[in-house]
């Protein structure tokens, strides 16, 4: 079982970035999605999800509402209330959730199934649609809320019922005899089952999840056979992607590209890079390198966004990254987190954790309103109010995050990351301890069988000074290896105060030595200003550039640069010629960039649609960058992340 993901006794987050982040997650986020589950929250779409429960156990009458995985909803947020609990412990929260899941087990039938819209609307047809019903993905979010709240409260009667359930699921699917060669359509149970796994030691839920990770895509498939012999649709027969949209036109370990439902690409990557690091699979293994290459090389976006299409919430092909009618659906940059941390356990290399801080700080937390109360499933680079409203090939692309979803898998699945972010921070492998990302905070693990005790302070992302101090009682040995992010070209390290220049491999620059009671460690990494480019075949981006500053993306927004951003564009500026400045007031507390900038206008035009003659009328104007993640917290506008900039001639 994998022992490099840390657990609560060993990790505490303090620093003053997501500490704020986490506190509005605990004290707004988690009670306002619980109203919301219970319908609770006036002028919001309604869930009907605790509902769906009390009606599956025969506490009240009705029929089944909302979406068919709304059982997901309240795994999800089952699993970020435990995380939360884990960091800060909350007597009513944890009441609260007693009695949701006292409300949840009350659902599940004598053999063991849990899913209300089958229990609802008849056991009879329960497993006759894998591809579509969301069966196993329902189960697969349940266990890890299982796992969570287990392992922070100890509290076994979600647990239990999750293994009865999957005692159940492995009686009806699998290879054998007498059971249907199923797997899901949206992909999940297979992390789930190694999560549980952890907890178990049961070979039985390691084998299922290799077995749902093996068989899916083999020929002949059996979604075909499932929707011939069930009479079931296919929905989409006629897209390109076709069974692909669901992973499975073909045996993983097939599969040369990122395609279909983004979501269930993330999830499944996950499980599969779970399963190789538990197995030694090493064809499996290359597989998930050669996805991970596909989405991040060629398909993923610079705020880590993925998922360019609205039709299918899916991939489409390489370098196909439009800034205003791309989905960017949060639970896909959540699910890419994922992934990349899974990549991690496998092997620990800094371009995974370079893009799991990338989606972090700018594709996850823009899914959420700085207040905690609304949420965004669609997370634009370019926004036009206008077009939102009167193009239908933009009706997907909201200007103001929501309060609630009929289909509400992003929010829930928010408050379940952020609230278990100490599960990213740092990993060990044999007698080596690294850190992935920088939050200030305490750390106390096992390295090589040695307790090792740090703290880290810092002031992340805003500062590239982060300093680790070593607070065990005693010498201890190690190797502590410290990330270079990809961002970062000049770095600077002191080991008490005395330079020294350790090795970089693999994007982390690894010190070897026995450390004493107090050793200091202080890492600098130049945070400057960059006009970052994309690949010339990225045809949206051509000719302009993003600004970011260290992890984070920035953005243009209406408040601050008044309307028509796309008449701005950026002169011939270097990065010494912006002004970051400290913002404390406001959104939340930024890092503000100010640059020199053009803005054209219309003036002398009137009525002229299209001319030879006419000047474009220009004029100097300083342009005013916020963090991506922060935009529409204000009052509704345009934004834009790509901005047209003038080339600087080489003799200037």
């Amino acid at each position: 079982m994998d022992k490099s993901i840390l657990t609560l006794e060993q990790t505490r987050i303090e620093d003053p970035f997501w500490f704020r982040v986490r506190e509005t997650v605990r004290r707004e986020g988690i009670p306002y999605q619980w109203k919301a589950l219970n319908d609770e929250i006036p002028g919001a779409e309604p869930s009907r999800c605790m509902r769906n429960f009390r009606i599956a156990a025969g506490k009240m009458q009705g029929e089944h509402a909302g979406f068919i995985f709304q059982d997901s909803d309240i795994a999800k947020w089952i699993e970020g209330a435990a995380f939360s609990l884990r960091w800060y412990p909350d007597p009513e929260l944890e009441k609260i959730v007693d009695g949701a899941i006292e409300e949840v087990v009350a659902a599940q039938q004598p053999d063991g199934y849990l899913d209300t819209y089958y229990i609802i609307n008849g056991l009879d047809k329960r497993w006759t649609n894998l591809k579509d019903n969301h069966e196993l993905y329902c189960a697969g979010h349940m266990i890890e809320a299982a796992v969570a709240y287990y392992q922070v409260t100890g509290k076994r009667v979600l647990l239990d019922a999750v293994i009865r359930l999957v005692d159940h699921i492995d009686s009806v699917l699998g290879a054998e005899e007498g059971k249907l060669p199923g797997y899901p359509g949206h992909p999940v149970i297979e992390m789930a089952l190694m999560r549980l796994y952890q907890v178990t030691g049961n070979p039985k839920h390691l084998n299922l999840a290799r077995y749902f990770v093996d068989q899916r895509g083999r020929s002949p498939l059996f979604f075909e056979e499932e929707d011939k012999r069930n009479g079931n649709k296919f929905y989409w027969k006629d897209s390109y992607f076709r069974y692909q949209y669901y992973q499975a036109g073909k045996p993983v370990r097939e599969q040369e590209d990122a395609e279909g439902h983004a979501v269930r690409a993330m999830y499944l990557y996950s499980g599969m890079a779970d399963v190789a690091r538990e197995t030694g699979d090493s064809s499996l293994a290359d597989s998930c390198r050669r996805l991970w290459r596909s989405v991040v090389s060629r398909r993923m976006y610079i705020t880590g966004s993925i998922g360019s299409s609205e039709y299918g919430e899916a991939f489409t092909f390489d370098y196909d990254l439009p800034n205003d009618t791309v989905y960017g659906e949060t639970c896909a940059a959540i699910g890419l987190v994922f992934f990349a941390r899974r990549m991690l356990s496998l092997e620990p290399k800094a371009e995974y954790a370079d893009v799991m801080e990338r989606a972090l700080y700018n594709g996850v937390i823009s899914g959420m309103q700085l207040d905690g109360r609304r949420f965004f499933y669609v997370n634009p680079l370019e926004v036009l109010p206008e077009a939102s409203l009167k193009d239908h090939g933009k009706h997907h692309v909201k200007v103001e995050r929501q309060k609630w979803f009929g289909c509400a898998c992003c929010p829930p699945n928010v408050i379940r990351l952020v609230s278990s972010l100490e599960d990213y921070i740092a990993s060990v492998r044999g007698d080596a301890l690294y850190l992935h990302l920088y939050t200030g905070g305490d750390l106390k693990l096992s390295v090589g069988g040695t307790p090792v005790s740090l703290k880290t302070e810092t002031d992340y992302p805003w500062s590239g000074a982060i300093s680790v101090t070593v607070t065990s009682e005693t010498p201890v040995s190690f190797a502590l290896n410290l990330r270079v992010p990809a961002w970062c070209s000049s770095w600077t390290l002191k080991l008490n105060g005395r330079a020294v220049t350790p090795d970089l491999t693999d994007g982390y620059l690894t010190l070897s030595r026995t450390w004493n009671p107090g050793d200091r460690l202080e890492l600098s990494l130049d945070m400057p200003v960059s006009f970052v480019s994309a690949n010339p075949r990225v045809y949206e981006d051509a000719g302009k550039v993003a600004v970011t500053r260290g992890p984070l993306v920035y953005c243009l927004e209406e408040p601050d640069n008044g309307k028509d951003l796309h008449l701005l564009r950026l002169g011939a500026v270097r990065p010494e010629d912006c002004r970051v400045e400290w913002k404390p007031e406001k959104l939340g507390g930024i890092m503000e960039i100010t640059t020199p900038g053009i803005r054209e206008s219309d003036a002398g035009w009137g009525d002229t649609l299209y001319s030879s003659e006419k000047a474009i009328a220009s004029a100097p104007v300083s342009l005013t960058w916020i963090p991506y993640y922060a935009w529409a917290n204000r009052d509704p506008g345009e934004m834009r992340v790509w901005i047209r900039k003038d080339t600087i001639s080489p003799s200037a």
